[in-house]
């Protein structure tokens, strides 16, 4: 690999053969609509999905408008696919549809059927190119493949490989890029997903798989991309997290890139974010929005772009009759289940904000209560859309929205830890959230609890956050051992719990998170998750829906 490197580096540019064994199968193949076209005039479209967590329905969504909550319906498959055969009847000929991950996991449905449901959806959206997300491997390896393989369209990515045992290195999974002609122009297209997913996820999850940073391979792609495929434009589709989007733009190694097509974090880019070398993007999570690139062309030469942020409402555009039809076949035996009400909340459910949501807040009052513990952890996840008050002014929560909530469930375990542990696991997590350099920044927000009080300064050094510590109200004791309660993750070491390492008498308890849940709506609701302010940030707003700082940005 070396030698190839030095080969293409040296100026006498090697074939993709000299990259991944993959490439000569695969990397040439061009989409069924990519056919080269002769010089014209014109734009081309791409328009880009991500995130959507197989949520099926228009759903209530969360915005931030005049420094308040606002609430509106958004998304849905089938008002997706209508939303996008609009855009497209404006330009049929030249659109390009992408997914850029997290198309299996996120609901009741895709957990019942390990994801397959969603296979027959996804190629009836007619999407034109797929980039595999953080949590394609929840289902481990072989069904990703199996999943990934169901699809129609090709999938990129150029930093997961087959492990061979022993930290060795096989063939890429997918092919590395993708090319694709409109109107006169080569676009290339080139993957990369979250190489984070042992350390963010369950390590079985992604057991088989090597990933490596894009900065391993970025430059050579990107110089073969543009000098040997010739391309005209070069987008790369990242499944890394804004934060790591920004780093990775500001890295030479994206000299001749021209837009960053980024996922996972959910944020909602309106205006591309320009970086030392490129140009960022990110169209929100669960199907809200679609974001729309128009690359102008006129006589088969690139004259320049424009992107817009756009809203899937769903009465702007009505579902779909093709694409309903089908997600009620989908869902068909299970449909009762989903929607069978298992408790009421008196307050909207959400999980946007970086430092406390009223989700987890649920979650760990139903932990507090359930486990003798002195702290009860909850994991800083992004994934599930906000559900607000109906007509009754309640809030039902289904099964459904259990499992979009927790689609994983977890068996909850104990622990212990002394003061000191609690201290430096509490540094580290605030550094992953954020780190000053972007590109050290751990997918995910704030870690949750209840039992312990914390206040912080986000943007202090690292070590030095930490400003004060409470548990059962009286200041954190360095020697003291603490009893603490969190989620198992499979595959993680004995002397671990959430992401805490080296604790003692770690064990299982009979109950799951889902099984918890359950008895405590069953019990107290309606439910009230009033936000406490467990977590305190001292150096900016308690309302920070964002990691992303010092660039031209707002999530909104």
């Amino acid at each position: 690999m070396n030698s190839r490197r030095k080969f293409l580096q040296g100026g006498l540019l090697s074939s993709v053969a000299a990259l991944s064994p993959l490439a000569p199968l695969e990397a040439k193949l061009t989409s069924p609509k990519s056919n080269p076209a002769k010089p014209d005039s014109g734009k081309i479209t791409i328009l880009q999905t991500t995130d959507v967590h197989c949520q099926l329905h228009a759903h209530d969504e969360l915005f931030w408008e005049n420094e308040e909550l606002v609430f509106r319906k958004a998304g849905g498959y089938a008002h997706m696919a209508s939303a996008l055969d609009k855009i497209k009847q404006g330009n049929p000929e030249n659109t390009i549809t992408l997914d850029t991950g997290d198309m299996f996991q996120g609901s009741m449905l895709s957990v019942k059927t390990t994801g397959q449901a969603f296979v027959p959806l996804l190629n009836a959206m007619n999407y034109d190119l797929y980039l595999p997300g953080n949590w394609e491997v929840v289902y481990y390896k072989k069904n990703m493949q199996k999943l990934l393989g169901g699809l129609l369209a090709p999938k990129i990515c150029a930093n997961m490989y087959h492990d061979l045992g022993d930290g060795k290195k096989g063939e890429l999974i997918f092919q590395p890029y993708q090319i694709m002609h409109r109107l006169g122009i080569k676009i290339g297209f080139l993957g990369y997903t979250d190489p984070l997913v042992p350390l963010r996820q369950s390590p079985l999850y992604s057991k088989g798989i090597l990933y490596t940073k894009p900065e391993e391979n970025l430059k050579e792609y990107v110089t073969l991309l543009r000098e040997q495929e010739q391309c005209d434009f070069v987008i790369i589709l990242s499944h890394l997290g804004l934060s790591q989007q920004i780093a990775l733009g500001n890295n030479p190694h994206c000299e001749g890139v021209d837009y960053i097509f980024g996922a996972d974090t959910h944020e909602r880019v309106r205006k591309p974010i320009q970086a030392e070398y490129t140009k960022i993007v990110e169209p929100g999570a669960f199907g809200s929005f679609i974001g729309k690139l128009d690359i102008h062309v006129k006589n088969g030469k690139l004259t320049g772009s424009s992107y817009e942020l756009v809203e899937v409402d769903p009465i702007k555009y009505p579902a779909k009759k093709e694409i309903l039809t089908l997600v009620n076949e989908l869902e068909g035996q299970w449909k009762t289940e989903i929607n069978k009400v298992i408790g009421y909340s008196t307050l909207p459910l959400y999980r946007n904000f970086v430092v406390e949501n009223t989700i987890d807040t649920l979650i760990v009052d139903a932990l507090k209560w359930k486990v003798n513990a002195d702290v009860v952890l909850s994991n800083g996840f992004r994934f599930c859309p906000p559900l607000v008050p109906g007509k009754d002014g309640k809030v039902a929560i289904t099964e459904g929205y259990l499992y979009d909530m927790l689609p994983v469930d977890s068996t909850i375990r104990t622990a212990k830890a002394t003061g000191q542990q609690i201290l430096n696991w509490l540094e580290k997590e605030l550094q992953n959230v954020f780190a000053q350099d972007a590109s050290l920044r751990f997918g995910g927000w704030l870690i949750r609890f209840k039992g312990m009080q914390v206040e912080f300064k986000a943007f202090e050094r690292v070590g030095h956050r930490v400003q004060k510590v409470i548990i059962g109200g009286a200041p954190l004791e360095l020697e003291k051992l603490y009893v603490l309660c969190a989620c198992e993750r499979e595959g993680d070491p004995e002397d671990m719990l959430c992401r805490m390492k080296g604790v003692k008498e770690a064990k299982n308890t009979a109950y799951t998170l889902h099984s918890m849940m359950k008895e405590y709506l069953a019990k107290f609701s309606p439910v009230t998750p009033t936000l406490r302010h467990d977590a305190k940030i001292l150096d900016g707003p308690q309302s920070l829906l964002s990691q992303v700082t010092g660039v031209d940005y707002t999530f909104r």
